[in-house]
């Protein structure tokens, strides 16, 4: 899956998805994006919903669009617009008559504009199935018998359309016919009850590639092999298609994420969020296609049945009776443990939790847990053009003119009705000298309940703290000693969200900002101020200036930036565009929470001081996309909420530049060494032993070789560690096969690797390599460099460094741990300091 987002890089996107297999893409509409003003629809730009149409058509791709219009999808809202909270007695998702009205309108809208471009299957276009609603399942039963009749009332709807292809409901058991319920999840193939009716294909619509994170999360994974399992398992067991959700990444730029949600999404997928194919997940995935692929004749013609092999083991047999034209799928189904298994005439090795696929019912030609694509590791380095900024700050001051006022502090949805993220509360009241505390130490307490997401609390001035809650409690208490005096005080409160929702029942129910405010520790009790009274201002003034904008940071007055951290505070620079092609990012070292533009683009919100439970904020970098730049003088400013220091913050560019392969000698062939001919099953060479196959990107050489070992090693790409065993000319063979080189394979065989002695005769070998397409920045220039700049450090101790096998890109952070790791004698802790 592939949301419409990022005009510039759609046709590359699109060219890489197909390259890796997939004939499909499937996309969401995006009703806030289209129609953010009532009546008013936009359809330009990242929201030009034809031209990504007519692009997968361009490419010989089919399409399947998710009208929704509800989508969820972690995007603000839902997709849903904000301005239909305000349609009087609208239910959100219910049998509503307003709600049913706006929501069949903008889908008329949507299919009479696709239908209007021919770009419906049954128009010889690109479309060949649509979705209306999404997962309604989940919130049915909190309508009752308004859900189920609002279900009816959608199917109808869309079936009324007549535009000749069928339309799905995901996770919708009961979808009404002949609408197709369709299946989410990560192993669809065993917990689908399948279509609700014999007459409707298996469709899983979206199988979960990883997970997206929301700020406070640690960093989210799915192995290959368990995606591409879940692959091969659904299609054994009668699947039609496999949507991956996500294919890529992409970014949430701007305010375009829901509640808590990351700025970047699906990073954990086989095209990362810079759109760089994640090694191996892309590979094996594309290999898993292929294999399926060597399938096809006998899953369209024959018929299937399940033969027992062993306990936990089972073999999918798809045979076309009467012909030769047979495909098996061999499934160890156990955890744990490994299997041998006789099949038609064979032996087979299955490792644990795999499935292997037979296109012929006789050759292996796929595992799920043997991965035969090269593998890679991302490198974040920064960049050497803008390796300074001069960094300009203003400090806003607190409002003193207000808009609104009332007896308590106003709803905040209801204030910003999302046109930002910020709205200063602020109220006055008095204090006598009996009232304050009198014993040594004691201060009053300010305590605040919110609704959520976020607050700043400023009394008399001075900055007290902030609070905020969670994408699982958005409510929080925050409560600490303020300095208060014997006069008038003064509040102010800057209450902040996150997004809004993008889920659940009445959702138009959902509310925010600061619900009770008490002084707690007063000599004459608690006093609660909720309701003397509050003004409030919508918004926060540099982004009423726009001064993020060339022309609007000449509104205030900016200053050389001081490093004192205060709140509310923004810094601008400018920098030159990164060198080389490479994607890049801006890595907000020392920051706390706020937003970034890049002449004058938002890029998203940034979080750094909210960390997971690794004690790690959930992201650190944030994709500027190479369209936002110009070759000089990019303008970036930061809006800081909490109070940071921007000298710390850099440009960086992302590259995938080291790959790596791992495989064993009993590896299955890869799937790219056969081919199909009339429906039988061929091998394109007389070699199809294992091999270490390497392709650089980017018609790159290979200039160094960093690791190699034929014996039992072990890790993954980028961090290989040698085992208990390996031949001593490991590395020599490798060099021979692929130095300088744009791409190699290096046969997984004793006769190349062979020594007088063979220190593991009974041990079944595996081959590691991990190669470089650039300079090694442990390099022997490198080495003299840190000499120079550390010469207590013995040059080598670094050489060892080299032989023990670390990434040894890590060496470029050596500066950032030399004054801890100088100090120390064991070797294995200098390592720590890299991983």
């Amino acid at each position: 899956m592939l949301n419409y987002w990022g005009v510039q890089y759609w046709e590359d996107l699109i060219e890489r998805a197909k390259r890796g297999g997939l004939n499909s893409i499937e996309t969401y509409v995006f009703w806030n994006g289209h129609e953010p003003v009532q009546g008013m629809y936009y359809f330009e730009g990242d929201y030009d919903l034809v031209k990504f149409i007519k692009l997968i058509h361009k490419h010989k791709m089919y399409a399947i669009v998710r009208f929704g219009p509800f989508i969820q999808a972690e995007w603000n809202h839902g997709g849903l617009p904000f301005w239909l909270r305000e349609v009087p007695g609208i239910v959100f998702r219910s049998d509503n008559e307003p709600f049913k009205h706006h929501m069949k309108k903008f889908v008329t809208l949507i299919v009479e504009k696709l239908k209007a471009e021919n770009l419906f299957a049954s128009q010889g276009g690109p479309i060949i199935v649509s979705q209306i609603e999404n997962e309604y399942n989940t919130i049915q039963l909190a309508f009752r018998e308004k859900g189920e009749s609002y279900i009816q009332w959608a199917a109808k709807t869309a079936l009324n359309f007549n535009i000749g292809i069928p339309w799905v409901m995901c996770k919708q058991k009961d979808a009404p016919d002949p609408v197709i319920n369709s299946c989410n999840g990560r192993h669809c193939g065993d917990t689908f009850p399948g279509p609700n009716k014999p007459n409707k294909p298996y469709l899983w619509t979206e199988n979960w590639t990883a997970q997206y994170r929301v700020f406070g999360d640690p960093i989210s994974q799915r192995s290959a092999e368990d995606l591409a399992y879940s692959v091969i398992r659904w299609f054994s067991k009668n699947g039609t298609l496999v949507n991956y959700y996500m294919y890529y990444g992409g970014t949430n730029y701007n305010r375009t994420s829901a509640a808590f949600v990351s700025t970047r999404y699906y990073d954990e997928a086989p095209l990362d969020e810079y759109g760089l194919p994640r090694e191996p997940k892309y590979g094996h995935l594309k290999d898993a296609h292929r294999a399926i692929n060597l399938c096809k004749r006998a899953l369209f013609l024959g018929t299937p049945s399940v033969e027992k092999l062993g306990h936990g083991l089972e073999a999918r047999v798809w045979q076309q009776p009467g012909t030769s034209t047979c495909a098996a799928f061999l499934a160890n189904n156990d955890t744990t443990a490994p299997a041998t298994v006789h099949f038609k005439g064979g032996e087979y090795y299955l490792p644990p939790n795999s499935i292997s696929v037979l296109p012929d019912c006789k050759t292996m030609v796929y595992s799920s847990h043997m991965i035969t694509a090269q593998h890679n590791a991302r490198n974040v380095v920064r960049s050497k053009v803008t390796n300074k900024i001069e960094w300009k700050m203003y400090k806003e001051a607190l409002p003193s003119q207000f808009t609104n006022k009332a007896p308590e502090p106003l709803e905040f949805y209801h204030l910003t009705k999302d046109t930002t993220d910020y709205v200063w509360y602020s109220t006055s009241f008095v204090l006598g000298e009996r009232d304050l505390p009198f014993k040594k130490g004691a201060r009053p307490i300010v305590r605040i309940a919110s609704e959520g997401h976020g607050v700043y609390v400023f009394v008399n001035g001075e900055y007290v703290g902030s609070g905020h809650g969670s994408k699982i409690e958005k409510n929080f208490v925050f409560q600490k000693d303020a300095n208060f005096v014997a006069a008038k005080n003064t509040i102010h409160l800057l209450s902040y969200t996150v997004g809004l929702q993008d889920s659940g029942a009445y959702m138009e129910r959902r509310y925010a900002g600061p619900r009770s405010i008490t002084i707690l520790g007063l000599n004459t009790g608690t006093l609660d101020i909720t309701g003397i009274g509050w003004q409030t201002l919508v918004g926060i003034d540099g982004e009423m200036k726009e001064i993020y904008t060339k022309k609007g940071a000449k509104s205030v007055k900016w200053v050389a930036a001081t490093g004192d951290k205060n709140p509310i505070t923004w810094y601008q620079g400018y920098f030159d565009a990164p060198e080389g092609n490479y994607p890049v990012a801006i890595k907000m070292n020392g920051m706390g929470k706020g937003m970034v533009w890049i002449n004058g683009r938002s890029i998203g919100r940034y979080w750094m001081s909210y960390l997971s439970a690794l004690k790690q904020p959930t992201q650190s970098e944030y994709h500027i996309p190479r369209a936002y730049l110009k070759p000089t003088k990019n303008l970036v400013v930061v809006f800081e909420e909490e109070g940071g220091d921007p000298k710390g913050i850099e440009i960086v560019v992302v590259d995938r530049d080291t790959i790596c392969s791992i495989i064993s000698e009993n590896h299955t062939p890869s799937p790219r060494l056969y081919k199909s001919v009339n429906g039988q099953l061929q091998a394109k060479s007389n070699d199809v032993s294992p091999k270490a196959d390497l392709t650089c990107p980017n018609q790159k050489k290979i200039v160094e070789v960093e690791f190699a070992s034929y014996g039992d090693p072990y890790g993954s790409c980028g961090t290989y560690f040698f085992g208990n065993c390996t031949s001593p000319v490991s590395k020599q063979v490798v060099e021979q096969f692929c130095l300088g080189k744009p791409a190699c394979k290096v046969p997984v065989d004793k006769a190349h690797f062979s020594s007088q002695k063979d220190a593991c005769p009974n041990l079944m070998k595996k081959l590691a390599v991990q190669v470089n397409l650039s300079i090694s920045p442990h390099s022997p220039e490198l080495i003299e460099a840190i000499s120079m700049a550390f010469p207590v450090v013995d040059t080598e101790y670094l050489k060892e460094i080299d032989k023990a096998r670390r990434d040894l890109r890590a060496l470029v952070a050596f500066k950032n741990c030399a004054p801890i790791m100088l100090r120390l004698a064991y070797f294995s802790v200098f390592l720590a300091c890299f991983s």
